[in-house]
């Protein structure tokens, strides 16, 4: 009977970042510097691996699959964010809406699975060197980062095809500046406990599995670190560690911050700071992090300049 009276939502209004219009300007340039710097960043490290003869490796490969995932999540939320601080009327359609959360959660959860493949990496380079070549082969890194986009595909779907059995019939201000699970369950005129239990389940299922990888492969490797008789050695196991272990922490704090509490409206207001860290800094971070920190990476790059350049 309350669906039958139910006028459906055709559209939501996304709140944004802020309502005050003279901090508008200031966000709207900071933001774009930031997708633009996000985008040119994030190619710079796809180019460079496949030009660069010394990085067609499988840590690179992962890293340019990365910095692949890294700009379609830029691109799924950042357009939007800028459009709304340029406008006053901030709305989205509500297919728009859910396109566009089916898209963030695709490449969010793959991001996560393809770091957990990435320590696996690690796991084998350091642990097992003489192994290395025939455990990470070609096809084996291919299988896991066809993996990683498949568990994003498959989550997206979940959580998506849930949404749609909710119905939306009265507030359309969506507490956020993006489309995002929370939020939205905040909107629903009907009841989403089922929801926030499927969310619960399965981003602390996919937490857990690619935790679990991460901390067996990182337990591993520091064991095989103190047992190393050389001080490069080990400066340079963790010189290589060091870099994908703050991105995997950066993105697993913000991924429990939005998602592993209960939906309500004061927690998606403190969600919100955490959103902008994972849509907008966490894909800028993440090829400073890789490249300013790896000496093969910069290696590689004066190699490229100066062949484009010259001396």
């Amino acid at each position: 009977m309350a669906d039958e009276n139910c006028t459906k939502v055709t559209h939501f209004t996304l709140s944004g970042l802020t309502e005050h219009s003279h901090l508008k300007p200031v966000l709207f340039a900071l933001f774009l510097g930031t997708y633009v710097l996000t985008l040119v960043g994030n190619l710079s490290i796809i180019v460079l691996v496949r030009v660069s003869p010394q990085l067609h490796t499988p840590m690179y490969f992962f890293l340019s699959h990365l910095s692949f995932l890294d700009i379609c999540y830029s691109c799924t939320i950042s357009p939007q964010m800028l459009l709304d601080l340029s406008e006053k009327h901030k709305a989205i359609s509500f297919a728009g809406c859910l396109t566009q959360f089916y898209f963030y959660a695709v490449f969010a959860t793959a991001e996560i699975y393809l770091l957990a493949a990435m320590a696996y990496d690690r796991y084998v380079a350091i642990c097992s060197p003489l192994l290395y070549g025939v455990v990470m082969s070609p096809r084996i890194c291919m299988g896991l980062v066809a993996g990683s986009y498949l568990a994003g595909l498959l989550n997206a779907l979940i959580h998506t095809s849930a949404l749609l059995q909710l119905s939306f019939c009265g507030p359309r201000v969506i507490n956020n500046f993006y489309c995002d699970g929370p939020p939205l369950f905040v909107l629903s005129s009907t009841d989403t406990w089922l929801n926030e239990v499927v969310m619960f389940v399965f981003v602390g299922f996919n937490m857990t599995i690619t935790n679990l990888l991460i901390i067996t492969s990182y337990a591993r490797i520091a064991v095989t670190i103190v047992k190393m008789c050389s001080a490069e050695g080990r400066r340079k196991a963790c010189s290589t560690c060091a870099s994908h272990l703050a991105a995997v922490m950066m993105l697993c704090v913000s991924f429990v911050l939005m998602y592993l509490r209960p939906s309500c409206s004061s927690a998606v207001d403190e969600d919100k700071l955490a959103s902008i860290f994972s849509a907008v800094v966490i894909p800028l971070s993440n090829p400073m992090l890789y490249s300013l920190r790896n000496r093969e990476v910069k290696a590689a790059l004066r190699r490229l300049l100066r062949r484009n350049i010259g001396p």
